[in-house]
């Protein structure tokens, strides 16, 4: 009798250990999972400028990206008056999400001071302040980028519709940007495309654009400055335009400005900016493949913010076709820098088909007296109004006035 009691004493006191333990994990593990989803939501969630969110209490984030950059990414999977929120493998993660919110609150409250920049958004303030503590970590880029291809093919014809290259390019992220996650780049880069009436041509230009950019390993955004109405096009005041409102959005420290009909047949062809303003596209298929002459700067160039800031940018009295590169240029000369070019084999380009525009005849006229405006006209001269600017997923887009001198 005596030893039974020893026996069942010895099985009670087995099992209270196993459910000491059996609760030991039940509250770290859950608070492992429960933080392991909190990072998930900091780093994968988009959430866009203005959110709406419709159904009950149940969300998850859908597989596919909708259109447009005021669309929320948070979407009802069910009807469910419960409070519980649920990941896709059923764990609740109703504490994540108060934890979350709570320092959306905290940042709310921040901004909402009157030392605040009125324009802030305190979700998408919170977000940038994660990734950039997750980029500071980062070891650098790899120099040269592992995964070039060198000679790439280039599709000149059949531009898919908006929806199907979202849907192929899923991977960007609001406003035409990507940047990788394993590693930091040397440098910020703004892709400024000056655009009117080439809509073919700017989905040809995405399409391609964005997969060699990615290759590269660049923190990048494209812009897409477009001219609004129908006045004669000024190239170099938008360029300048897009310079302006890309400082406005993030610090760019290098910027390349770029025709959406010239696409790169080599992504050796890397789009950074050296110590010095490179011409990017040297050898253009309808040249020949070759360099028009030696102090061109037209077509696609790269250039510090630093330097762009010290040249006053482009001039804006170039109304119509030519001129303005040829003064940009003259403007690198005068301010003892140099234009750097990648080998001719290397700096490749195929130009989109399309009716050439008609050329300004004045240029000349322009261009001879453009020294003596260097400091005067450009950057600090720039006048226009932004009527749109939205953060779409293949681009940013800024529409703008802008009027010729009486």
């Amino acid at each position: 009798m005596q030893n039974c009691c020893s026996w069942t004493t010895l099985y009670k006191g087995f099992f209270a250990i196993v459910c000491a333990l059996l609760v030991v994990e039940y509250f770290f593990g859950s608070t492992f999972e429960t933080r392991k989803w909190e990072t998930y939501l900091l780093n994968t969630t988009r959430i866009p400028t203005s959110v709406k969110v419709t159904g009950q209490h149940s969300f998850h984030k859908p597989s596919s990206i909708m259109n447009n950059s005021t669309t929320a990414y948070l979407v009802p999977i069910n009807s469910t008056k419960t409070s519980t929120f649920q990941h896709q493998n059923g764990e609740n993660v109703a504490n994540t999400l108060f934890r979350l919110s709570k320092m959306i609150s905290n940042a709310n409250r921040t901004t909402n001071s009157p030392s605040s920049h009125s324009n802030s958004n305190p979700i998408l303030d919170l977000r940038e302040s994660v990734e950039k503590n997750n980029s500071s970590e980062l070891p650098p880029c790899p120099d040269p980028p592992p995964n070039l291809q060198g000679r790439i093919k280039v599709r000149t014809k059949n531009a898919p519709l908006p929806r199907i290259l979202e849907s192929r390019l899923s991977w960007l992220k609001l406003g035409g940007h990507w940047s990788p996650t394993t590693c930091k780049p040397p440098n910020k880069v703004a892709i400024v495309v000056p655009y009117r009436c080439r809509g073919e041509h700017l989905l040809l230009f995405l399409q391609h654009m964005h997969p060699f950019l990615k290759r590269q390993l660049l923190d990048y955004t494209i812009f897409v400055v477009e001219q609004n109405g129908s006045q004669v096009f000024n190239r170099a005041m938008l360029m300048n335009i897009g310079f302006k409102e890309a400082l406005k959005l993030d610090n760019y420290d290098c910027f390349i400005f770029h025709d959406v009909d010239l696409l790169p047949e080599d992504d050796r062809n890397l789009y950074t900016c050296p110590n010095q303003p490179r011409h990017m596209s040297v050898a253009i298929d309808t040249f020949r493949y070759k360099l028009p002459y030696q102090f061109i700067f037209g077509g696609v160039g790269a250039i510090s913010t630093k330097h762009f800031t010290q040249l006053n940018g482009f001039s804006n009295s170039f109304w119509g076709w030519g001129g303005e590169d040829d003064d940009f240029s003259n403007r690198i000369r005068f301010h003892k820098l140099h234009i750097s070019r990648y080998p001719i084999f290397i700096a490749r380009y195929t130009m989109l088909s399309h009716k050439r525009d008609k050329p300004n005849p004045k240029r000349y006229d322009i261009l001879s007296s453009g020294m003596k405006k260097f400091d005067t006209d450009g950057l600090n001269s720039l006048k226009y109004s932004v009527v749109t600017l939205r953060q779409n997923l293949l681009y940013t887009w800024v529409l703008v006035d802008i009027k010729p001198p009486s």
